[in-house]
C-alpha cells in the first residue's frame, strides 16, 4: 500500500474554544499537522489548540479572515491542505473519500459540499446547499484574495465531490439571532469599506431594491420556503444583512443629511414591489395550481404591478 501523503489542517480562530475542540477532534487520524492562526482570542482557544498538538501562530485582528487564511497556508509543510473554520467538522466518510483523492495524480483541488446548520436545523434550500467550497487542495495550488468572502484563485485540475450529506463538511453556522447579527455587522462593515474604497455612490434603490432581491433569491428562487419557518426567517435576515452594508456606508460617510428625491424613491419603491410581485406570482401559481380563480387574480395583480413599475 502506498504511504499516505502528508496532510496539513489550517484553522483561523477568534474566541472559538468551544467549537474548536469539536473541530480538532474531527481531524484525528486524518491531519498530520495542524496550523491554528489565532487573532488575539481572549478565551482559551490557544490553549485548546496546543492541547491537540497544533502549531499556533498569532495574527493581527482584522475584519476579514482571508489574510490570516493565506498566512496559515504559508506555514504548512504537508503536500495537501484541509481548510476549516472552527465551527466546522469532518465526518468519517468525508475523510475516507479525501484520503483516496490524495493518491490521485490528476486532482489539485477539491470542492466539498457543506451542510449548514442554522438555528439548529440543516437548511437544504435557501442557497445553503450544497454550498460547495474549495477546502482541500495541494499545497501551492489555491490562494485567497484579501477581500471579504472572496473566491480563491486556483491552479491545476479540480474535482466536485458528490452533493451527499456523507461527503459534506458539517457547519454549525448560526446558533442564535445574536450570533447572526454579530457576523452580519462584521461583514457589513468590511464590505462597506471595500465599496467606499471603490468610490461607490449609494442610491435610494440600495436600501429598498437590493434587500428584496436578496430575499427573493433565497426564499423564492432557491426554494427557501421548503425550509419552512427557518427558510422564511433566514431569508429575511439575509435581506437585512444586505441592507446593513449600505447603511454602514451612510454611517461611514458621516450620516449625511440629504433630501430624498421623490422620483428616485418612487422608482425604487415601484421596482421593489414589481420584483416581489414577480417572484410571489411564480410561487403562487406553482403552489396553488388547483385554485384557478385565485391564480387568475394574482396574475392580474402582477400585470398591473408591471404596468405601473415605470410610472
Amino acid at each position: 500500500m502506498k504511504p499516505k501523503p502528508s496532510i496539513s489542517a489550517v484553522i483561523n480562530t477568534r474566541n472559538e474554544s468551544e467549537n474548536l475542540t469539536k473541530c480538532l477532534k474531527s481531524l484525528a487520524g486524518f491531519a498530520d499537522e495542524i496550523i491554528v492562526v489565532d487573532m488575539h482570542s481572549s478565551d482559551d482557544s490557544v490553549g485548546v489548540a496546543k492541547s491537540f498538538g497544533a502549531k499556533v501562530y498569532p495574527f493581527r485582528l482584522m475584519k476579514v479572515v482571508e489574510p490570516a487564511r493565506n498566512f496559515g497556508i504559508s506555514k504548512v509543510t504537508g503536500k495537501w491542505v484541509i481548510l476549516l473554520d472552527p465551527d466546522e467538522t469532518l465526518p468519517k466518510s468525508l475523510k475516507e473519500e479525501l484520503l483516496k483523492i490524495t493518491n490521485r495524480n490528476d486532482i489539485d483541488f477539491v470542492k466539498i459540499p457543506r451542510k449548514n446548520i442554522i438555528f439548529h436545523k440543516w437548511l437544504r434550500h435557501s442557497k445553503m446547499w450544497p454550498d460547495y467550497l474549495i477546502r482541500f487542495f495541494k499545497n501551492g495550488h489555491v490562494h485567497w484574495l484579501n477581500e471579504v468572502h472572496s473566491q480563491p484563485t486556483t491552479e491545476g485540475n479540480g474535482l466536485n465531490l458528490l452533493d451527499s450529506e456523507k461527503l459534506a463538511i458539517r457547519h454549525i453556522n448560526y446558533s442564535s439571532i445574536n450570533s447572526f447579527f454579530s457576523k452580519a455587522l462584521r461583514y457589513a462593515s468590511a464590505r462597506s469599506e471595500e465599496l467606499i474604497a471603490q468610490d461607490y455612490k449609494i442610491k435610494t434603490s440600495d436600501f429598498l431594491l437590493k434587500p428584496i432581491q436578496e430575499f427573493n433569491s433565497r426564499f423564492f428562487t432557491a426554494s427557501g420556503f421548503k425550509d419552512g419557518l427557518h427558510g422564511l426567517i433566514f431569508s429575511i435576515l439575509q435581506a437585512i444583512s444586505i441592507e446593513l452594508i449600505y447603511i454602514k456606508i451612510w454611517e461611514k460617510q458621516g450620516f449625511q443629511d440629504k433630501p430624498l428625491p421623490k422620483e428616485s424613491f418612487v422608482s425604487a419603491s415601484q421596482e421593489t414591489v414589481y420584483e416581489y410581485s414577480y417572484w410571489f406570482t411564480k410561487y403562487f401559481t406553482a403552489e396553488y395550481t388547483a385554485n384557478i380563480l385565485k391564480t387568475f387574480f394574482v396574475r392580474v395583480r402582477h400585470y398591473f404591478d408591471r404596468l405601473t413599475k415605470n410610472f
